[in-house]
């Protein structure tokens, strides 16, 4: 039985190495399994696919924490491979990331997803997505590193502002996150190769991509994403 602290300690070596990782998207028992099985080095739980399957209902923040921790509890549990778990915006104010937080890395995850949107949350490739200001988001970074207890539990800081303020905020976003000491930096949604290009040329930290068929961005071959700069390709869907 590989344990909750070998997989984080797994994970952050690969992380902070850069070490290139394809990570599929997992929402159930089944899904987790075969993944596991076939090979994969991480798992990746959205909050969409826990929504799609557990609730039959849209991305738009109606999983709630409970929802997505004891799903992620019982997929970590049964895998080999370190997950790495959608925790929304937190799920409210400071002490619900703290909450959020602590609850995730109890369940045995290797790292958690925070982002700034406003709640309710949408999904990351529809319209209309709000963001909060900059000033909170850090805050919830800091906070969520300062309630982790193994240094090994990594802090996946997300931004939706691309769609509504322009890859230049959105990569400025990511320049503060990382600051505030978010281990990943997720700029959601480039729209071309050329995004992808200036996000890996601007962000020195580690980086992920996110891969969703028919969403805003372009699917890039992982070989590409790669040369690009980028850590993580997460297939959330696939």
């Amino acid at each position: 039985m590989i344990t909750p602290t070998k997989k984080r300690a797994a994970l952050a070596a690969k992380v902070r190495g850069k070490h290139f990782t394809v990570v599929p998207g997992v929402y159930d028992m089944i899904s987790a399994r075969v993944a596991d099985q076939t090979g994969f080095e991480a798992l990746y739980m959205s909050g969409y696919g826990i929504a799609a399957s557990h609730l039959g209902l849209p991305d738009a923040g109606l999983a709630s924490f409970t929802d997505l921790v004891e799903r992620a509890r019982t997929i970590s549990a049964g895998t080999r491979a370190p997950l790495i778990a959608d925790g929304d915006t937190g799920f409210g104010g400071l002490l619900n990331v703290r909450h959020t937080v602590e609850g995730y890395e109890a369940a045995g995850v290797a790292a958690i997803q925070l982002e700034d949107q406003e709640f309710p949350k949408k999904c990351g490739h529809s319209h209309g997505r709000r963001v909060i200001a900059t000033r909170e988001m850090v805050k919830k970074i800091e906070v969520a590193v300062a309630s982790r207890c193994d240094l090994n539990f990594l802090i996946v800081a997300r931004t939706d502002a691309r769609s509504r303020l322009g890859l230049k905020e959105a990569i400025i976003r990511g320049r503060d996150y990382a600051a505030a000491g978010a281990d990943l930096v997720f700029v959601e949604s480039p729209e071309s190769i050329d995004e992808f290009a200036e996000i890996g040329e601007a962000l020195d930290v580690p980086l992920v991509a996110n891969m969703v068929e028919g969403g805003f961005s372009p699917v890039l071959a992982s070989s590409k994403l790669a040369e690009l700069g980028f850590t993580l390709a997460i297939y959330p869907g696939t």
